[in-house]
């Protein structure tokens, strides 16, 4: 028996040898060998961006295949820089397996220009290229240049939110953190205006996020670690008291300064009533204030509708605690302000509201 157990593991291993040696034999073998190259668009072609146009196709990219052995199927990467950067950091704005061409609409186009910083309707001087690539093999081909007039598009809205110890939440990135209010014109500008304690200031994109973080990088200059660098000193806040921040994400820049808040009235409650509310006309949706800052209001998880409503104290209609005449998502509400559409679309909503100055926002829920 153990003659035969012997014999048995022997052929056992030496048909695993077989199948191992064939299967090697048989793996396609994958070598750098020919580049692939782009032959359309051609070189110096001219586009104008419209975003009218945004759905129509701007250019179809067409490229010959890259050769890394026979049966061996590459991805493909669309890149596209600025001309002069070398490719450094280039956008990809399509990708296909294979497949050797790629339609590309006007707003993906356009879309790839807004993330390299191209300035809207001023033509520019960029290239694209295709990268080809299987495992850590990379190809390229040869660059085509492409003049482009890109369009102002859609920035999507960002939120910042306050974090430090000169906050009612400490060093806490996701404790119901006050967000800045966004300006309703200009959408990388912020304002809040509320109680600060000594210490600390900084401001978060996301909750629950430590990047994108948000400081000083010196007097009234902001800066921001994005995830690729390290984190900015914090806006310092020398003492107790009211304050009003104002920061521009776009010039990089805040200021802070002492707010006397002696005159600002004091409310019981705090709702938001209307068609476009939960309960209608028939009764306030409750906002809660903070723990630290008795005139910012918030309540969570509110669904709303595109359509007119108000922000009232006391749920009263009495003035002073009576706002209206706002703009949709955010902005400034004023004192026995007429209805306004609070959103412009229909969905889930934290909602916040400042009753010294009158600012809110409405951030849409994941």
């Amino acid at each position: 028996m153990k003659t035969l157990r012997t014999t048995m593991m022997a052929i056992l291993a030496l048909v695993a040898v077989s199948c191992n040696i064939d299967d090697v034999q048989d793996r396609p073998v994958v070598a750098a060998g020919t580049a692939p190259v782009l032959t359309a668009p051609e070189e110096g072609n001219v586009y104008v961006l419209r975003e009218e146009n945004a759905d129509a196709l701007a250019e179809r990219f067409i490229w010959t295949a890259a050769d890394f052995g026979e049966g061996i199927i590459p991805n493909y990467d669309i890149e596209i820089d600025s001309t002069g950067q070398n490719f450094d950091t280039p956008v990809v704005i399509g990708t296909t397996l294979g497949t050797t061409q790629l339609a590309i609409t006007t707003s993906i186009l356009n879309n790839a220009l807004t993330q390299l910083g191209a300035v809207p309707e001023e033509s520019g001087t960029f290239q694209v290229r295709v990268k080809a690539h299987v495992g850590d093999l990379v190809m390229y081909s040869e660059p085509v240049e492409m003049l482009i007039t890109p369009y102002l598009g859609a920035v999507p809205l960002s939120q910042l939110y306050i974090v430090g110890s000169a906050t009612e939440f400490g060093f806490e990135n996701n404790a119901g953190n006050t967000p800045l209010f966004r300006d309703a014109a200009n959408q990388y500008l912020y304002t809040f205006t509320g109680y600060l304690l000594a210490g600390d200031l900084k401001f978060l994109k996301t909750l629950g996020a430590w990047q994108p973080q948000y400081g000083a990088a010196g007097e009234g200059v902001l800066a921001v670690n994005d995830g690729n660098s390290t984190d900015p000193d914090p806006i310092v806040v020398p003492a107790n008291g009211y304050y009003t921040v104002i920061v521009n994400t776009d010039e990089m820049t805040y200021s802070i300064t002492p707010f006397d808040a002696s005159a600002a009235p004091s409310f019981t409650s705090i709702g938001i009533i209307g068609a476009g509310t939960p309960l209608g006309w028939d009764g306030d949706t409750v906002l809660a204030s903070t723990a630290g800052n008795t005139h910012i209001w918030h309540a969570n998880n509110v669904v709303l509708t595109p359509a007119e409503m108000k922000i009232r104290a006391n749920a009263s209609w009495d003035l002073p605690g009576n706002w209206g005449a706002g703009t949709p998502i955010s902005g400034q509400v004023t004192v026995n302000g007429g209805n306004f559409v609070g959103v412009e679309e229909a969905g889930t909503y934290n909602v916040w509201f400042n009753d010294i100055d009158g600012r809110y926002v409405f951030i849409p829920v994941n």
